[in-house]
């Protein structure tokens, strides 16, 4: 018997239901990604495409691929942009005092980078285009970020949610993540995000407390040699120059409400014993009067509000204040208060500020504060 033959006529009908079943199974394969792909689509978890849908339980909770499409989709007049410090503050405050429909789209850690990737898309959504502007953009200011590089971000960033290239959605479209966190479990427990408050601390009030903050609290090793008081002006102006100022130029009618928010004394301890003191006094100085030289630019200083940053009882750590000072600043934002003066303008100068801030730095009983940890 020929072997060779009965093997040769007999593979062909052993392959056909393989070959089947294979066909089968890419099929079902297909339709499950068309179905996740168009499920997502639909709900867009991450407001990629449009805008929420009426009654869907959304959950906002990730910044970094969230905050590109409600920049994009949203309607809003007005943006509060900077790192945690921004966090707790609430739009209904800004509808409330400056009647601004105002949306958050904080970054944690946020670098300039951070602000400029987030600015493109706030100043190419359709709120800035068809004969509208934005009104006022509220950027939060952390100093120590803007000595950083000019491409420096706190975490990479999902590109695909930040460009314009459709092919790459399908890291975004064919995710198991957004299908299971962002689409299937707030369909199971629909709670959704107060977009008010979005992205709001963890902290309850019993975290806001001096033995807390004290607990928690490491001081950074002794510096002997004391920076030059110009060690960081070239950086930030690099950074001013590529991730914050052109889109203060390019928007004439946007009014920039920048602020400095008020870290605990406790941050000055550290700038102390790391010897450098003058290089960031000079640091404020420097991007007050930089950004204050436009006409659209408000500049509010409060790191030197002696009774919220000498009480630690305000902090949950040596930088993040009680929800209520974001109040405070929303108020002062709207009355005027804190503001610094511009060259020529009656009110405080930034000197001023700054030499009352120097003072209250150098003179503050920082052993007295630490010796019961």
């Amino acid at each position: 018997m020929n072997w060779k033959w009965k093997r040769k006529n007999r593979s062909p009908l052993r392959k056909k239901p393989f070959r089947k079943a294979v066909a089968g199974f890419l099929c079902l394969a297909a339709a499950a990604f068309v179905i996740v792909a168009a499920l997502i689509i639909y709900v867009d978890p991450f407001f990629h495409y449009h805008s929420p849908l009426e009654g869907f339980p959304y959950l906002v909770d990730n910044q970094l691929s969230q905050n590109p499409g409600m920049a994009e989709h949203m309607e809003y007049d007005s943006v509060i942009l900077g790192s945690s410090m921004t966090v707790n503050f609430q739009t209904t405050w800004f509808r409330e005092l400056m009647d601004l429909n105002a949306i958050k789209l904080s970054y944690s850690g946020a670098f300039p980078k951070d602000q400029s990737n987030i600015m493109k898309i706030i100043f190419d959504s359709p709120n800035n285009r068809d004969g509208k502007h934005i009104k006022k953009v509220f950027l939060g200011v952390d100093v120590i970020t803007y000595t950083g590089g000019v491409e420096e971000t706190k975490y990479p960033i999902p590109e695909y949610l930040y460009d314009d290239n459709p092919v790459n959605d399908i890291r975004y479209v064919l995710n198991k993540d957004v299908l299971l966190n962002y689409v299937l479990r707030p369909l199971a427990d629909p709670e959704p995000t107060d977009l008010s408050n979005v992205y709001a601390s963890w902290w309850t009030e019993e975290y806001y407390s001096k033995e807390w903050v004290l607990h928690n609290y490491t001081a950074p090793e002794k510096v002997q040699d004391e920076a030059d008081p110009a060690s960081y002006v070239e950086a930030v102006e690099r950074n001013l120059a590529a991730n914050i100022c052109p889109y203060i130029e390019d928007n004439p009618e946007t009014e920039f409400v920048v602020f400095f928010p008020p870290y605990s004394i406790l941050f000055w301890n550290d700038v102390q014993v790391e010897n450098h003191l003058e290089a960031t006094i000079e640091t404020y100085r420097y991007i007050s009067d930089r950004l204050n030289e436009y006409d659209n630019v408000k500049v509010f200083f409060f790191p030197d509000q002696e009774e919220i940053v000498c009480d630690l009882n305000n902090y949950a750590d040596y930088s993040h204040y009680h929800p209520r000072y974001n109040r405070y600043m929303t108020e002062c934002f709207a009355n005027g208060s804190c503001k610094v003066a511009k060259k020529g303008e009656p009110g405080k100068t930034i000197d001023q500020y700054l030499e009352h801030m120097r003072t209250l730095a150098v003179t503050f009983d920082y052993e007295e504060l630490l010796e019961g940890k």
